[in-house]
């Protein structure tokens, strides 16, 4: 059900039920099929009251829940069953989630009916054979989470995973980092009243994935700073969005002006419609604006490469980096600015100047505290 909150803007899975004795509304999210949540007791515009919808939003990833599927008790397709709802697997990353029960459905169609009593190392590496390096690595993870729940929940006595070794991978850098040529051909051809103009802005700015970008809105800035959990890790990240930052993260007024120029949501990022941009559909939806502007190897992710790389050649340490982009070790961090250029690190960069720093952040702040 989608229900009119604030001026034009529907929000999808509320129900209203009577009023708070305090005379608000009283509004629950209820997904189809799912158990109703309370919003809170406050005003439907209040900041408050649509942070916590947005969080309850997130957590729902619009799935239907797996069809019901009857195993043999002590079969491998029970014990798989069993730990989807368990606390381990619920306890991982949504998007986590979505990618290891791909896997688990595919190993439970394919060894569902052995009896988990006869699972043994030599198994695993067999069904493992017929992949890849990379995908069978990946797989290898699903079935040592499983196999180590499986020994403590006592289902089994021994790990039959324990003893599997990962395959040789040829080393990959991943998404491949954008440069400074890079992102002036992005501007150059994405003007900035357009979509694809502010989510490229909304991640430079924030260093934030597309997933993460796509949760963001003006409730999460806080005296002039944006902090947001991230979905993949749950680790906090903070940036300066409203304030002047330091002069290596090389803030700039492109954000204001795509925010001055786009309509007012309850996120930064939405549809034409007005409903917020699909955390799923959105890395497709980029890359194709990356395509039209000429840019077809580059994607969303490249940009927190990209400024990670230009935050270690202008001087912030591994501690700042880590603080922005949401890395939980040095390691991470490192390993996202690896594309820095060495030379400017060896002999010193000189950060642009701005002739006033404050400028930019004031029009942001204006732009912010409007919505």
């Amino acid at each position: 059900m989608r229900r009119t909150v604030q001026g034009n803007v529907k929000l999808k899975h509320l129900n209203r039920s009577g009023d708070w004795p305090s005379g608000n509304p009283r509004f629950y999210f209820r997904p189809k099929g799912q158990k109703g949540r309370a919003l809170p007791d406050l005003p439907a515009h209040h900041p408050e009251w649509l942070e916590a919808y947005s969080a309850m939003l997130r957590d729902y990833d619009g799935s239907k829940p797996p069809p019901t599927v009857t195993h043999p008790t002590g079969s491998i397709g029970a014990a798989l069953r069993a730990y989807l709802v368990s606390d381990h697997f619920l306890g991982l990353a949504q998007s986590t989630r979505g990618v290891w029960r791909r896997m688990i459905e595919d190993i439970e169609s394919l060894y569902g009916r052995g009896r988990l009593a006869d699972l043994r190392s030599r198994h695993i590496r067999q069904d493992l054979a017929r992949l890849g390096p990379h995908p069978a690595n990946n797989r290898l993870k699903v079935w040592r989470g499983f196999s180590r729940w499986c020994v403590d929940a006592g289902l089994i006595d021994a790990d039959p995973a324990r003893d599997v070794r990962k395959r040789a991978a040829p080393q990959t850098d991943g998404h491949k980092a954008w440069s400074r040529e890079d992102v002036a051909a992005f501007r150059a051809h994405w003007p900035h009243d357009t979509a694809q103009r502010l989510a490229f802005e909304l991640m430079h700015r924030t260093c934030a994935s597309i997933g993460d970008a796509c949760q963001l809105s003006p409730g999460m800035v806080r005296d002039g700073w944006l902090t947001y959990r991230r979905k993949k890790s749950g680790s906090e990240a903070t940036c300066p969005f409203t304030v002047p930052g330091p002069d290596w993260f090389e803030a700039d007024d492109h954000l204001a002006k795509c925010l001055a120029a786009a309509p007012r949501h309850m996120t930064f990022l939405v549809t034409r419609s007005g409903a917020a941009r699909s955390h799923k559909a959105a890395a497709q939806w980029f890359s194709r604006a990356c395509s039209d502007a000429g840019l077809a190897e580059l994607s969303a992710h490249g940009i927190r490469k990209h400024r990670a790389a230009i935050f270690k050649e202008n001087g912030a340490t591994n501690e700042q980096r880590m603080a922005i982009l949401g890395h939980e070790t040095e390691a991470e961090a490192t390993r996202y600015s690896r594309s820095a250029d060495l030379r400017k690190i060896v002999s010193g960069t000189e950060v642009p100047t701005r002739s006033d720093p404050s400028s930019n952040s004031v029009e942001l702040s204006k732009e912010i505290k409007g919505r």
